[in-house]
C-alpha cells in the first residue's frame, strides 16, 4: 500500500480524488482485467460505476482478491445537492454481506452544482473470486432537503469467473 491508501471499516481508498475525463463506453466486459459496470438516476444525480479485478495486488492462493471501483456522480437535475454520506453493501461468493456506512467519499462531502460531477476512484478487498456491490450516497439541497441517491449493484469477479 502506498502513503495515499485509508482502510476504513474493510473498504481500502485512496486518499486522492481523480478527476479525468470519464468514458461510459469503456464500461464493458471485454477486457481481461474484468471490467464491470452501473448506471443509476434518482433525482436527477446520476451514479456510474465501473469495477475491475486488480491482479498485482490480488493472492488468490491467500483467498485475498482486491477489486477497484471508479465512481462518477453527476448532478444532471435543476437543484444543487451535496453528498454528506455513503453506504455500501458487499456481498462475497460465500453470502457474506458486510455493509460499509461514512461520512462522504474519500474525505470529501462534494457539493454538485447542476451540470457539475464528482469522481473519484476506491478498493474493494474480498476473499472470494465473485463478489457484488450497491448502495446509496445520502444527499442533501440547499433547501435541506435530504434524499438517497441508489449506487445500483455491480459485480466484482475476476476474469472469466462467471463463464
Amino acid at each position: 500500500m502506498s502513503g495515499h491508501d485509508i482502510i476504513s471499516d474493510g473498504v481500502l481508498a485512496t486518499s486522492s480524488v481523480r478527476r479525468t475525463a470519464f468514458n461510459p463506453l469503456q464500461m464493458t466486459d471485454t477486457s481481461t482485467r474484468g471490467v464491470r459496470m452501473s448506471d443509476a438516476t434518482t433525482r436527477g444525480i446520476r451514479i456510474q460505476v465501473r469495477s475491475e479485478f486488480i491482479p498485482d495486488r490480488s493472492s488468490p492462493r491467500e483467498g485475498s482478491y482486491l477489486f477497484q471501483y471508479h465512481v462518477r456522480i453527476s448532478n444532471t437535475g435543476s437543484d444543487v445537492a451535496q453528498l454528506i454520506s455513503r453506504e455500501w453493501i458487499i456481498t462475497n461468493a460465500d453470502g457474506e454481506v458486510e455493509r460499509v456506512k461514512g461520512q462522504g467519499v474519500v474525505g470529501e462531502q462534494p457539493v454538485l452544482p447542476p451540470g457539475g460531477s464528482f469522481e473519484y476512484t476506491s478498493f474493494c478487498p474480498l476473499k472470494t473470486p465473485v463478489g457484488a456491490m450497491q448502495g446509496s450516497y445520502q444527499m442533501v439541497t440547499t433547501d435541506g432537503e435530504r434524499f438517497d441517491a441508489v449506487i445500483a449493484p455491480f459485480t466484482l469477479a475476476v476474469p472469466n469467473a462467471l463463464n
